[in-house]
C-alpha cells in the first residue's frame, strides 16, 4: 500500500466516535518512489488531510515509502522500525494514542 492510498482511506477506515473530541495533528514525510508528504489533522470527530506539511503538527513521521509498506503490510514490526531508525516519530507519545486507530498496530 503506498502513501496516498493509506492517507486516503483514514477516513473511510476510521470511526468517528474514536476521535470524538480529540485534536491533534500529523505530518508524514514519506521519501522515494511512491511517497510524499501529507498533513492529517484530527478536529472533534473529523479527519481531514491534505498533500503537504502546513502549520505545525504534534507528531511528524518520517520514512521511506519501502519502509512504510512493510509496516503495513506487517512484516515490519513498528517498534523495530522506530529501533533501527527506519521510521522515525518526533512525538511518539501522540503517535502511541493515534496508532491503533490509524491501523498501524
Amino acid at each position: 500500500m503506498t502513501i496516498d492510498k493509506f492517507i486516503e482511506g483514514l477516513k473511510t477506515k476510521i470511526d468517528p466516535t474514536a476521535i470524538e473530541g480529540q485534536n491533534t495533528s500529523f505530518h508524514f514525510d514519506i521519501s522515494g518512489d511512491h511517497g510524499g508528504q501529507y498533513t492529517v489533522r484530527i478536529q472533534d470527530g473529523q479527519l481531514d488531510w491534505q498533500e503537504g506539511l502546513d502549520g505545525d503538527a504534534k507528531c511528524k513521521v518520517t520514512t521511506s515509502a519501502d519502509h512504510l509498506q512493510s509496516l503495513l503490510s506487517g512484516k515490519l514490526h513498528p517498534m523495530m522500525a522506530v529501533l533501527t531508525g527506519k521510521l522515525k516519530i518526533s512525538n511518539q507519545a501522540e503517535m502511541l494514542k493515534y496508532a491503533k486507530i490509524f491501523g498501524l498496530m
